[in-house]
């Protein structure tokens, strides 16, 4: 399956088993972005979201996740296509009547304001009476946890603080949908954690729309609804991050999400939704069909770490080859043991830290056995 062909626009957002399907309110329809009207950075995005939805647009610098963002805010212009919410174009909306809230990565806040004065300014623009913008102010900081915080000034404040502030500002209105940008890439990985769980609380009592920049891979699948991965302006696939780790579309996708290994090799045949390849080292293996088309083309197998095992023997296991032990590396609560096939491709194991953790040693020969519903034959990158 081609990039372009992939289908990013479901009839609706995913919902619990029983739970009925939600109708789109915010749509994009074939929207393109063009800066020189040559080259296209964002080449035909279609999507639907949900009221209520988490959705991040996740990809690599100068992939076109940001550019997305931007012309849904309104800084950008809109080559081609259309976005709407509620059913109502935007393209044609001026910024300041979209009603979006934004989160930026360097928090953007008023330095010479309090922090009160910080969350009451959109809200006085908007000419809300004055009991009333204290009234929000008061209840958006006591959401996130700064209650007590309301007359100091940003530059007194942690980055996480800071960050907080700025979330409360985005909310204090009401927006019909929130942009996040990097919102969390300048604070330290503890930190960082620590908000990606405060966001999703906000965002679950609350229930707003959110859509949510990154290239932390692990922070989307974390976060969000859906993920919508971006490469060179193309969406590669949108789907729940447990179906984009699990079921990748192509190896693109497998090998932005997540760990991987990636073996070259050529499909030897292909049947009922599994191909048989013959690997550049010389073993044969079957595999699950992502994108590959014809026996004969060539090809990578596609398997996470932790989903190789290493066995003296293999029952059950429908794959096997051979491998020689090089180094091991001790992250914790896991283990990655690192193993070259014969033509010198690189294979990474990854094991829990229990009792059960292989016991091998430098050039040793192991072998790496895993399920044909554990791969996939995906065309080369």
């Amino acid at each position: 399956m081609s990039a372009a062909s992939v289908n990013t626009t479901p009839t609706s957002a995913p919902v619990e088993p029983g739970e009925p399907a939600r109708a789109a309110y915010l749509r994009f329809t074939d929207v393109k972005k063009s800066y020189d009207q040559q080259v296209l950075v964002v080449k035909g995005f279609s999507l639907d979201v949900a009221k209520g939805e988490f959705i991040t647009l996740l990809g690599p610098s100068g992939s076109g996740k940001t550019t997305m963002l931007m012309m849904l805010a309104g800084f950008e212009s809109v080559t081609s296509g259309e976005i709407l919410v509620d059913s109502v174009p935007l393209t044609r909306t001026a910024p300041y009547h979209r009603n979006i809230g934004m989160v930026f990565q360097n928090y953007a806040l008023f330095p010479h304001m309090t922090v009160a004065e910080n969350l009451g300014y959109p809200l006085k623009i908007r000419n809300l009476a004055r009991a009333e913008v204290e009234r929000r102010v008061g209840e958006y900081l006591d959401l996130v946890k700064l209650g007590d915080f309301g007359e100091r000034y940003p530059a007194q404040l942690s980055g996480g603080q800071r960050q907080r502030v700025a979330l409360a500002r985005a909310l204090v209105f009401d927006p019909s949908i929130v942009l996040m940008d990097e919102p969390l890439g300048a604070l330290d990985k503890k930190l960082r954690e620590q908000m990606q769980v405060e966001i999703t609380h906000l965002h679950r009592d609350l229930g707003f729309t959110v859509i949510y920049v990154t290239h932390d891979q692990s922070e989307a699948l974390t976060m969000s609804d859906r993920v919508a991965v971006f490469n060179d302006g193309v969406v590669q696939q949108c789907a729940a991050p447990n179906d984009l780790y699990e079921s990748p579309s192509n190896a693109f996708v497998a090998d932005f999400i997540g760990e991987n290994n990636m073996i070259e090799g050529e499909v030897a045949s292909l049947g009922d939704g599994t191909a048989e390849v013959r690997l550049k080292a010389g073993a044969v293996v079957t595999a699950r069909i992502g994108d590959v088309t014809e026996a004969g083309e060539p090809c990578i197998i596609s398997i996470r770490p932790e989903k190789l095992f290493i066995r003296e023997d293999a029952p059950g296991y429908e794959n096997e080859i051979e491998a020689r032990f090089s180094v091991r590396h001790y992250v914790g609560d896991f283990i990655r043991y690192y193993y070259h096939l014969a033509d010198g491709t690189e294979i990474t194991v990854k094991a829990l830290n229990d009792a059960a953790a292989p016991k091998v040693t430098v050039g040793q020969d192991s072998h790496l056995v895993w399920h044909t519903s554990d791969c996939f034959a995906f065309k080369p990158l």
